[in-house]
């Protein structure tokens, strides 16, 4: 039984401009200009060659169905379904509105209106409104590629695409999460010149808070394979924008973002290397003594360990004692991921590459007294063959410290 209190407003692009009916198979001319496939088809029986909309003449009077379009036509009547049907829904007709008219903003950012970017503020407010309006979106078949089409294919002036490239990328990131088995939106990133890659860069450069946090994370979400990381590192001005995008003065949340997204980039050896010519030990050592979260801390050194599996990294470490100083204080002070990753990060410079000056910095740092507590502790076997060896290195042969543990030379590579 239909509510009596029910009015449904059809949006008005889902209407055929030739029966005014809601569009059961709508197609486009060449004009550009949409009907139902039926309605159209009538129209060029009876002899016309023009466009009923524009009156133009047609250069050919072949069809392109408009698959977008037919989808939302179908969220759409399923959503009216919904509400006739089920009055007691979970959905309120405000939700319902708001869905209409997102379908209607939807539609728009399709058909390449020129209010694609008050389509694209009304889609990010939507998504933004609740975890269900954002999984709604992440299941709207073809949203996610139309968004990737925008990062591809830009134009208009600069200041013009920044604002229109936050709304994208803003609107990406809260759906991304959202998605289950995606695949990489980089994929045949390549064919495609990293347009996309370019538009993360612009909007990492000239956005704004929020819309750079969208970005790291969206850059994030795609570097799920070494190929993607790759190619993200390879752009030029990405790394060296990320390390600018890090240093202590920033937004927090915007330092930890940024972080998640080195971390998740920064496995290749190549990748390494690019993080070490562009500075990002000093980089990294500046940011050990902030006022980091937990796991901001750990991802610090998480970097850290990462570059000090390379020559160049352990060179770059022990050359600011410091930084050296600095690991060692977050020894058994943070958590025991975090205390993992500095032990493992001063036994590549003190054991593994032998720099006296490292050595001297952990021992002023009180690092060994740490060291000898930590191997008190519940630790991990890696963890405490890697103090012994630190031990080793600074000579401590107190028996009552060693005499349980294995002595014996133990060359562990943690990499």
């Amino acid at each position: 039984m239909v509510r009596d209190d029910l009015y449904i407003t059809v949006p008005s692009l889902f209407r055929c401009p030739i029966s005014l009916d809601v569009m059961k198979s709508p197609v486009s001319l060449c004009t550009g200009v949409t009907y139902d496939r039926s309605s159209i088809q009538r129209w060029l029986d009876n002899g016309n060659n023009t466009c009923p909309a524009t009156m133009q003449i047609l250069q050919t009077k072949d069809f392109i169905p408009n698959r977008t379009l037919q989808r939302l036509i179908q969220i759409w009547s399923d959503s009216v379904r919904d509400r006739v049907d089920s009055p007691d829904s979970h959905l309120s007709g405000d939700s319902f509105d708001k869905r209409d008219q997102l379908l209607v903003a939807l539609t728009d950012l399709e058909s390449g209106s020129e209010n694609r970017f008050e389509s694209l503020e009304k889609i990010v407010r939507f998504a933004k409104d609740s975890e269900e309006n954002s999984v709604f979106l992440a299941k709207t078949e073809g949203f996610v590629a139309l968004l990737v089409g925008f990062l591809d294919n830009v134009d208009g002036g600069v200041e013009r695409s920044v604002e229109l490239l936050e709304q994208v990328v803003i609107a990406l990131d809260l759906v991304l999460s959202k998605i289950e088995n995606r695949e990489s939106i980089l994929k045949n990133q390549k064919e495609r010149e990293g347009e996309s890659v370019d538009s993360l860069l612009l909007v990492l450069k000239q956005g704004s808070c929020e819309s750079k946090i969208a970005s790291v994370r969206v850059l994030k979400s795609i570097a799920d394979d070494n190929e993607s990381k790759l190619l993200i590192a390879e752009k030029e001005g990405l790394l060296s924008q990320l390390l600018n995008l890090i240093t202590p003065e920033k937004d927090v949340n915007l330092i930890e973002n940024s972080l998640s997204c080195l971390v998740a980039i920064s496995t290749p050896k190549r990748n390494k290397a690019k993080l070490i010519h562009h500075g990002a030990v000093k980089v990294f050592s500046n940011l050990l003594p902030s006022n980091l979260s937990v796991s901001g801390t750990e991802n610090v050194l998480k970097l850290l360990e990462t570059v000090s599996s390379t020559k160049e990294g352990r060179s770059e470490i022990c050359e600011a004692p410091s930084c050296v100083a600095a690991i060692a204080n977050k020894v058994l002070k943070v958590s025991t991921v975090a205390t993992e990753h500095a032990v493992t990060i001063l036994w590549s410079v003190c054991y593994l590459f032998r720099d006296q000056k490292a050595q001297e910095a952990v021992t002023k740092a009180n690092g060994l007294t740490k060291i000898l507590l930590l191997m008190q502790s519940n630790c991990t076997p890696h963890v405490r063959q890697m103090s012994v060896d630190l031990l080793k290195i600074f000579r401590v042969n107190s028996k009552s410290c060693l005499s349980s543990y294995d002595t014996k030379t133990t060359h562990i590579m943690p990499f």
